[in-house]
């Protein structure tokens, strides 16, 4: 090995773990750190400041403040988002690629016809709720929302009704399933700060949102007995569609026009592979003891960045060569998966650094001792503080990564099992459902694609995501009880 990088990997391994100049007392430290969330929180919803410099900006600031010596701070900040991307970066771009092969396809509008023409028109609304259940898994939010908008317009003319009727329980169920199921950005973030189990997460956090599919639909269906004004603009766009324009295939290079859409059942083996392959890993790394060879198999196949890198290449033998797609066409839909998740990424790199600054500070363990001292359970504390922060600024991805940096010490400090901490990721993810409003991009979403003044989406929207975020705690802290959290 060459002496001069033997000598800095010797150097770099015996370096000093980095810690304030001066220690401060609790009541000085946490008062640094509400007045750095306060400032963050200036800084993204007054100043339009964007997220990712808001969190850098914030976080150097909270570390200056601290007494991190000047030298080691942007030590603390590679740290910081080293640590972070290294856990969730992967996950996020594979998952991206994963959900663009589906749209770009037209796998999801002939996902809403299936499942339109087997429950009938009079089941509509159930029907689409039923198909943002399984679109949301791989598909974000906004993008869900946006690429079922032809079908929403479409079954809104058939039936002479605002499209709120139809998008609401949908895009209800879709944005809980965003907030609290891999391989969305904020709960992997989440999960990676805490190092939190991915398949448990998976699995836990789907039980939960299948009632709150049911709920959705109930809740949106008592709300749709009143009727809204339609915005002129939408209204206009409502009246352009038709039956014929339920199923289109969304790709504009000559592969599109080769064969027909793909069929609803390999769009949902296309979903359901990777959580089956992530679940099977989890169930035999719990069921096999360590030191045996197939614990090391489960561990491999059951990996979040290996089943969703095999999903992938499933999808590109399966939509892309079947629907003959040229490579340069393919290509071009990898390619133009990933510039809609750069600034996420940024997002969850800053919420690194953020976690980072706390921990190295020493806010982190403050923070830990004094909610100790309230006797608040550390879920409780979680989801109320993501709550908070999402109706404060509105990102639910910036409210899970800021949470879990600042509970960092308390978790790791707990003595809590790899279940437990998952079902805490989780209820931070429900946080952050709950009070969707104004400072919210997806509630702009909502409201200008479904044609709903401000007013009503308050009345709807905010109500309904708030309602979601509530019911999702209240199933988070049932499976907190069962996996033995009480005991904390």
């Amino acid at each position: 090995m060459n002496p001069l990088i033997n000598s800095l990997m010797v150097r770099a391994a015996d370096a000093p773990a980095i810690k304030p100049a001066v220690e401060l007392g609790t009541p000085l430290l946490l008062t640094i750190a509400a007045a750095g969330i306060a400032l963050l929180l200036v800084l993204i919803i007054r100043f339009k400041i964007q997220a990712f410099v808001a969190l850098l900006a914030v976080s150097i600031l909270v570390g200056v403040a601290a007494q991190i010596p000047l030298k080691d701070i942007f030590t603390v900040v590679t740290n910081g988002v080293g640590s972070t991307m290294g856990k969730v970066a992967l996950l996020i771009a594979l998952g991206a690629i994963l959900g663009r092969m589906i749209e770009v396809s037209g796998g999801v509008q002939s996902l809403a016809t299936h499942f339109t023409e087997k429950l009938g028109a009079k089941r509509v609304a159930i029907a689409l709720t039923a198909v943002g259940f399984l679109v949301a898994i791989p598909v974000f939010f906004e993008v869900g929302v946006i690429v079922l908008v032809p079908i929403v317009y479409a079954f809104a003319k058939i039936a002479k009704v605002h499209p709120i009727k139809f998008g609401l329980p949908m895009a209800g169920i879709m944005l809980s399933i965003h907030v609290a199921v891999p391989p969305h950005p904020g709960i992997v973030a989440g999960a990676g700060v805490f190092g939190a189990d991915i398949g448990l997460i998976t699995l836990i956090s789907l039980i939960i949102c299948v009632p709150l599919g049911f709920l959705s639909y109930w809740v949106a269906s008592i709300m749709n007995r009143k009727d809204y004004e339609l915005l002129p603009g939408v209204k206009a766009q409502v009246e352009e569609f038709g039956s014929d324009s339920l199923v289109r295939v969304g790709h504009d290079g000559p592969g599109a026009r080769a064969i027909a859409p793909p069929r609803p059942g390999l769009i949902m083996f296309l979903i359901a592979a990777p959580i089956v392959q992530i679940l099977l890993g989890t169930v035999g790394t719990l069921t096999i003891a360590k030191d045996n060879y197939w614990y090391g198999v489960a561990s491999f196949i059951g990996n979040p960045f290996f089943a969703l890198l095999v999903a992938v290449a499933l999808s590109f033998f399966l939509l892309a060569v079947r629907r003959n797609w040229s490579l340069k066409e393919t290509g071009e839909i990898f390619e133009g998966a990933l510039p809609p998740i750069a600034s996420i990424l940024m997002v969850v790199a800053a919420g690194g650094v953020f976690g980072e600054v706390l921990r190295t500070s020493g806010i982190g363990a403050a923070l830990s001792h004094t909610l100790d001292s309230l006797g608040l359970p550390v879920i409780v504390l979680g989801f109320i503080i993501s709550l908070a922060l999402r109706a404060a600024q509105g990102s639910a991805t910036v409210a899970i990564v800021t949470t879990t940096g600042l509970l960092t010490s308390a978790v790791m400090e707990g003595g809590y099992s790899p279940a437990q901490i998952a079902v805490i990721v989780i209820a931070i993810g429900f946080g952050s459902l709950g009070l969707s409003h104004v400072t919210d991009a997806g509630f702009w979403t909502v409201i200008r694609y479904y044609g709903l003044t401000v007013s009503d989406g308050l009345k709807t929207w905010t109500v309904l995501t708030t309602i979601l975020g509530l019911a999702g705690f209240v199933l988070t802290y049932v499976a907190w009880i069962l996996v033995g959290g009480l005991a904390h």
